[in-house]
C-alpha cells in the first residue's frame, strides 16, 4: 500500500501543518534529500503537548507525544510536497525528549513516532537510523522535538 493509502487505512488526522516559529524552513528538499526541520507534538486541535516526560508526563504519555511530532511532520511533507507517496524513504530521525533528569527511557518514547513512520511507509522503507536523546527544556517547554530527513522519488 503507498503512504497516503496507509494513513486513510489507519483512520489518522494529521494536525494542522505547523508555521516556522522563528527564521527557517519547515522542510528544505536538496539532492533528492526531504529535510525536515524539528516538529513538537502538535495535536490536531493544533495545541501543543507540554511538560517533562518522567515528571509531568510519564512513559506513555511521551510516547504519545513523539507519536503527535510524528503526524506533524506527515502533515509538512503533505503540504510541501503534494503526497506522502513522494517519500520514497526514511534515512533519519533524531527524537528530542524534555526530559527530567532520572528519565533514562528516551528510545522508548522515540519509538511513538518511529513506529507511526514503520506503519505508514513499511518496514522496508520507513525505518530509518535514529538517534534519542533527552534535553531540557525544549522550546515553549513541549515533552518531544523530532526532526527526519527523508528520501524521495
Amino acid at each position: 500500500m503507498t503512504p497516503e493509502a496507509n494513513v486513510a487505512r489507519l483512520g489518522l488526522i494529521l494536525p494542522p501543518a505547523p508555521r516556522p516559529v522563528a527564521v527557517y524552513r519547515p522542510l528544505v528538499v536538496a539532492q533528492g534529500l526531504a529535510y525536515v526541520s524539528g516538529h513538537g507534538p502538535v495535536q490536531a486541535d493544533g495545541s501543543l503537548i507540554r511538560g517533562r516526560v518522567g515528571v509531568d508526563l510519564d512513559l506513555a504519555q511521551g510516547r504519545n507525544a513523539a507519536r503527535q511530532c510524528g503526524l506533524a511532520i506527515l502533515a509538512t511533507l503533505r503540504a510541501e510536497l503534494g503526497s506522502l507517496d513522494r517519500v520514497a524513504r526514511l534515512v533519519k530521525v533524531l527524537g528530542m525528549v524534555n526530559s527530567g533528569p532520572a528519565f533514562l527511557e528516551h528510545p522508548q518514547v522515540i519509538n511513538g513516532c518511529s513506529e507511526l513512520f514503520a506503519e505508514i511507509f513499511g518496514p522496508e522503507h520507513g525505518i530509518g537510523a535514529r538517534s534519542a536523546v533527552g534535553m531540557g527544556p525544549l522550546p515553549g517547554d513541549i515533552a518531544v522535538e523530532v526532526e527526519a530527513i527523508f528520501e524521495l522519488r
